[in-house]
């Protein structure tokens, strides 16, 4: 199963401050040690590395919290 989103894609997620816009950095299809937790990646269900455009954080987020622009 390809991933839906490549990095540069403009996205959208909630968060607890409301609705952010930025983009994604990076696809993760193997677990990786994301802000000191680790987090489980595969193939079939990867995460996304995205940054916000306002703030520049970074998130990771899995395919169903994320909404193309």
């Amino acid at each position: 199963m390809s991933s839906k989103y490549k990095a540069g894609d403009k996205v959208h997620w909630n968060s607890e401050a409301g609705i952010i816009h930025g983009s994604v950095v990076k696809v993760h299809t193997r677990d990786v040690a994301f802000v000191g937790r680790q987090r489980h990646c595969s193939k079939e269900e990867p995460q996304y590395e995205v940054k916000s455009d306002k703030t520049g954080h970074l998130a990771m987020h899995k395919e169903s919290a994320l909404h193309r622009n």
